[in-house]
């Protein structure tokens, strides 16, 4: 059910009652649907500032909406709506970049510098992109990349694997792996680290993440691949999902990721520069999960840009 005057005009309120297609979503993801072409930064100010309920009540990002719900959403004037038109260039390198689809998911190897969905100054992320790529099909994100981490990113086709994918998610049911360089030379080539990590924001709104008994359990398993000069080439695989976990994790070991520009050894970084590191070396190379009674299993290899910078290492 749905009431009141259109979002065009700016000058009614929305109440949308939530039926059960929208059943446990975020309401932050649910937004990005119902308010098409609205920027994802202001969706977020929109919920920062109160004007988004449920129930009369204000309603963070990650509250989750359930049956029955009544979600007040605001009027939006369409001169906020104007974002501008996706660069083509942007929506091909990522419609390009599609591994795997069915009627569930849509997969692709993210490449760096694309951010998995706009916001905090990205008017354009692979979600934004994909759905300008596909404009008649109904695209979720499932998950998150940094946008200087390459690799396997997965999208939702259909509720079900929206909701199910998830669920394995927060129960820690999938296996991600991740190709990372660690500066230095850890003492074994294989370890685990764990250590509770807490999230806090700088002033600027920066995101920091730090070791702390007050924060939440985090496990990271750690295994030697390849040596090089002053780094080793490591997978590592997620206990836990918790933001950032691989870098602070390498970090807290005093082995930081190579490129690291948050976490990372700035002198250590300097030297990679000049073999030809120009990001941080974070590569998500594998996701596996069985759903439905299938097995999920999506893998890609390291992008070209690390594999040159590896070589130049080797040399």
């Amino acid at each position: 059910m749905q009431t009141a005057t259109s979002l065009d005009g700016g000058q009614g309120v929305r109440q949308v009652e939530i039926g059960p297609e929208r059943d446990g979503q975020r309401v932050d993801n649910a937004l990005m649907t119902l308010l098409k072409g609205v920027p994802r930064s202001l969706v977020y100010r929109l919920l920062r500032t109160g004007q988004v309920r449920i129930n009369g009540k204000r309603a963070k990002p990650e509250t989750r909406l359930a049956l029955g719900d009544m979600l007040r959403i605001p009027p939006v004037r369409v001169a906020e709506r104007e974002e501008g038109v996706a660069p083509s260039g942007m929506v091909r390198a990522v419609a390009d970049s599609v591994i795997f689809e069915d009627k569930h998911f849509l997969v692709i190897d993210k490449p760096v510098g694309i951010a998995a969905h706009g916001g905090s100054g990205v008017s354009h992320g692979a979600i934004e992109l994909l759905r300008a790529a596909r404009p008649n099909e109904h695209l979720e994100l499932v998950h998150r990349l940094d946008r200087d981490t390459s690799g396997v990113l997965v999208l939702a086709r259909s509720r079900p694997g929206l909701t199910g994918l998830q669920a394995l998610i927060r129960d820690n049911e999938v296996t991600k792996q991740y190709l990372c360089l660690m500066t230095g030379t850890p003492r074994k080539a294989k370890f685990d680290v764990n250590a509770p990590l807490l999230k806090s924001v700088l002033h600027g709104g920066e995101r920091m993440v730090r070791v702390d008994d007050a924060g939440k359990p985090s496990l990271t398993f750690f295994q030697e691949l390849e040596q090089y000069p002053g780094a080793r080439l490591m997978q590592a695989t997620l206990g836990t999902g918790r933001t950032h976990q691989i870098r602070v994790h390498a970090q807290y070991v005093g082995h930081p990721l190579a490129g690291d520009p948050k976490y990372g050894d700035e002198e250590a970084n300097k030297r990679f520069r000049a073999k030809g590191l120009k990001r941080m070396f974070l590569h998500a190379s594998r996701m596996s999960f069985d759903l439905g009674g299938r097995n999920y299993d999506f893998s890609v290899p390291l992008p070209d840009d690390l594999k040159v910078f590896l070589d130049n290492l080797r040399g």
